[in-house]
């Protein structure tokens, strides 16, 4: 079956009503342990939320309907999914079909693909007969170069099981890769850029033209950084060694790598900001932490550079990249050789969507607000035919280059979908 094929079927529920131009979109993004819920107006701003508990990714159907109900009309709903595998390389509207592939891809993502099928189920239960759309994690990468997605393993290993990079935060990267476009005026056909979308989880991309050209994450979402609890990308004969020798089962090794590695590993600790006044307590295992995580951003933003063929913007993104002037500060520090530098001022105020570039820095260096919803809604409106939104959610004023004086707000006063998968 075609991706146009998929993007124009039927619902489960019969022939489904259109979407009404002028109504909000929800916007559903299923999280370990909660489900969040944003309705966006078709100015692009978050007019209405509810974060639900769902333990073990289900949330109360009646909880959901509560919510919705207090939402008014939904015109149309978007699910943040998390795996698209090698079939799904662009959002698809929903029916019987999308979500038999959907299940069948949950060997690929079996922690978090099985929390987006529940709430799609729940949402659905209560939306019978709105239009929905999925929307994609693996997308924006799915398009990368054959040299950037391919695992040097036999060939009969890759086509078997679809062994391949796929990588992961792709609505956060897709967002802030067309919204650092934007913040810096000229076109993303022009610009090499390298998004870094540090939060609980953690990945890079590099994107050229507006395409994804590399990024960090892999065939899952442990590889490539130190994260809060997930070890980043390690030697597999570690884990190879760990199993023979130590007889540490599969499981165990699986666990271990995904809740208790990372940051939380190195300094028993996961928030960044307790590890960072710890460390500046004097505290060595917090010191050795952030040295190790920004070690390997440091370097992993050099390697992403490589793909592109050079570097015009970077973006930090993501609970950690927005909210950490340190981490930016001490990153940029080690960059100085790419032309990455920030103006410490700017950076130490930085408030929502800033330019915080030092004058005359060859590189412009961005902090921005990670809004997966804004990437969502706008492919909702792409496969239902809908007019575009705003993208942004409300305008922001960009500080220029040199410009010491400018803080800058968030749009609205209600965060969008925080990044809970990854």
């Amino acid at each position: 079956m075609t991706q146009a094929a998929l993007s124009g079927a039927g619902g489960e529920h019969g022939e489904p009503r259109a979407a009404a131009s002028g109504s909000p979109i929800l916007i559903v993004n299923a999280g370990s342990s909660s489900l969040k819920l944003r309705i966006l107006d078709t100015a692009d701003a978050v007019v209405a939320k509810a974060d639900l508990a769902a333990p073990r990714g289900a949330a109360d159907v009646g909880a959901i309907k509560a919510a919705i109900a207090g939402f008014g009309e939904v015109a149309a709903v978007g699910h943040r999914i998390v795996h698209g595998g090698t079939r799904f390389s662009g959002p698809v509207r929903l029916d019987a079909q999308v979500e038999e592939h959907l299940r069948a891809l949950t060997d690929l993502a079996p922690l978090h693909q099985p929390k987006s099928l529940a709430a799609l189920a729940a949402v659905n239960a209560v939306l019978p007969d709105a239009p929905a759309v999925a929307c994609f994690d693996t997308a924006f990468h799915a398009g990368m170069p054959l040299a950037a997605t391919t695992y040097a393993i036999p060939r009969e290993w890759r086509t078997r099981w679809a062994l391949r990079k796929y990588g992961f935060h792709g609505l956060s990267h897709a967002y802030a890769s067309r919204r650092a476009a934007a913040m810096v005026g000229r076109s993303a056909e022009d610009l090499r850029i390298v998004t870094c979308h540090l939060g609980a989880g953690a990945s890079l991309a590099a994107i050229r033209a507006g395409r994804s050209v590399d990024t960090t994450m892999g065939f899952t979402p442990l590889d490539g950084l130190v994260m809060a609890t997930r070890s980043g990308g390690i030697d597999p004969g570690l884990v190879l060694w760990l199993e023979e020798h130590v007889g540490m089962p599969p499981a165990e090794l699986a666990s271990t790598l995904e809740h208790r590695s990372g940051l939380l590993g190195l300094t028993g600790r996961a928030d960044m900001r307790v590890i960072l006044d710890a460390e500046a307590s004097g505290d060595e295992a917090a010191a050795l932490g952030v040295g190790v995580y920004l070690h390997r951003l440091r370097g992993s933003i050099a390697t992403m550079v490589a793909a592109p063929g050079g570097l015009d913007v970077l973006v930090f993104t993501g609970g950690v990249g927005e909210n950490a002037p340190a981490i930016r500060e001490r990153a940029a520090d080690g960059l100085g050789y790419l032309g990455v530098a920030i103006d410490a001022a700017a950076n130490a105020t930085a408030d929502g969507d800033t330019d915080v570039t030092a004058p005359g820095g060859a590189v412009r260096t961005l902090v921005i607000g990670a809004r997966e919803d804004l990437e969502i809604a706008r492919e909702v409106r792409a496969v239902l035919g809908l007019p575009a939104g705003t993208g942004v959610g409300a305008q922001r004023r960009v500080r220029a280059p040199g410009d010491l004086d400018a803080i800058h707000c968030h749009p609205v006063d209600v965060p969008g979908p925080e990044s809970t998968f990854m």
